[in-house]
């Protein structure tokens, strides 16, 4: 009789085990970015991501990516989309919306860093940790980043500061566009998405963009030059922020939180701007490839065009000033962590 009373509670303990196993919650999240599916962090940062949250957490994580916008709304208005609950997870640049991370632009700044994308995508995510929380305080913050080292890329070649005066370029961010008109070009504000046909069209002169995007956008086939700066200088970055709802992150389990956890942050801002670093190679080798020509400013010349943009970091010294922020001492962190990072 006790052997049988055993065998039956073993039978129940199988059967609630099922149960539970069979109870296990299982979550389909929606991620809403605005570049084609086949551009670089689409592609070689966003879909690997996906698939590890998927394994590690043994299918109950589901995870769908709408591309190009396919939610609806504009690229400036991701962010929200992620705090609002319009998407469970967005990824978008956060200089869409002009004057809403105004610490964590101070990575936006002309000739503020040359290294790679890997390297200032760390020194980013450690900056924003230590000095922009706040700015994220609506979404749940998965990682930030940069793209490398930006560019022109132009229908005329740029040989000096005065063949870029009155072009018409397209600038990403209100720093980048502050920037232009400093250094003489006529700025056009729009986001990346839209400078192909801007091109095309001949509303547009050229363009800053990173190497990893022009394919994506047939830059490299609507423009044959390109203009690098000499000793390591990037003309510019952009930040970039992966973000999630947060009630769609609270309802998660805590075996499921932990999964998103352990692909987040530091981690996920190394892999992310690892993605941005072979983008970049491999734009580059195209744009060779397909004999555009490529001129690279001396040193003496990028020291002109450094003279001529520094007012841009006072002007956004002043600015955020007047909003309670030292500007000048995040400016100093900001290139510290850089070098750090650097090493």
């Amino acid at each position: 009789m006790i052997a049988n009373m055993k065998r039956q509670l073993g039978v129940l303990a199988l059967t609630a085990t099922a149960c539970v196993s069979g109870w296990a919650q299982e979550v389909t999240l929606r991620l809403h970015q605005f570049l084609p599916p086949q551009a670089t962090i689409p592609a070689k940062a966003i879909t690997p991501w996906i698939k590890k949250i998927e394994a590690e957490s043994n299918g109950r994580i589901k995870i769908q990516m709408f591309s190009a916008m396919q939610l609806g709304g504009t690229p400036p208005q991701l962010f929200d989309q992620a705090r609002d609950g319009v998407a469970d997870i967005t990824w978008t640049v956060l200089g869409y919306t002009p004057g809403r991370f105004m610490k964590t632009e101070v990575f936006e700044l002309p000739f503020i860093t040359g290294l790679s994308s890997e390297a200032s995508s760390k020194a980013l995510w450690a900056y924003v940790q230590a000095y922009a929380q706040d700015e994220f305080k609506d979404v749940h913050l998965l990682t930030v980043h940069t793209h490398g080292p930006g560019l022109f890329h132009t229908k005329q070649p740029i040989t000096g500061l005065e063949s870029l005066r009155g072009m018409k370029i397209r600038g990403g961010t209100r720093i980048v566009n502050n920037m232009l008109v400093k250094l003489g070009a006529t700025p056009v504000g729009m986001p990346v998405p839209a400078v192909t046909e801007a091109l095309s069209k001949g509303v547009l002169d050229g363009t800053t963009i990173p190497w990893e995007v022009g394919p994506s956008l047939k830059v490299n086939e609507l423009v044959k030059n390109h203009t690098t700066f000499a000793g390591g200088n990037g003309l510019y970055v952009t930040t970039f922020a992966l973000s999630m709802n947060k009630a769609a992150y609270s309802k998660l389990p805590a075996d499921l939180k932990k999964v998103i956890d352990n692909n987040s942050g530091m981690s996920l801002a190394a892999d992310f701007g690892k993605a941005m670093d072979e983008g970049d190679k491999v734009g580059r080798d195209l744009a060779i490839k397909g004999g555009n020509k490529i001129t690279e400013l001396d040193v003496a010349e990028v020291q002109r065009w450094k003279r001529t943009a520094s007012s841009v970091e006072s002007d956004w010294i002043n600015e955020v000033k007047g909003k309670g922020i030292d500007g000048a001492k995040l400016a100093s962190e900001a290139r510290a962590l850089m070098d750090k990072y650097a090493k």
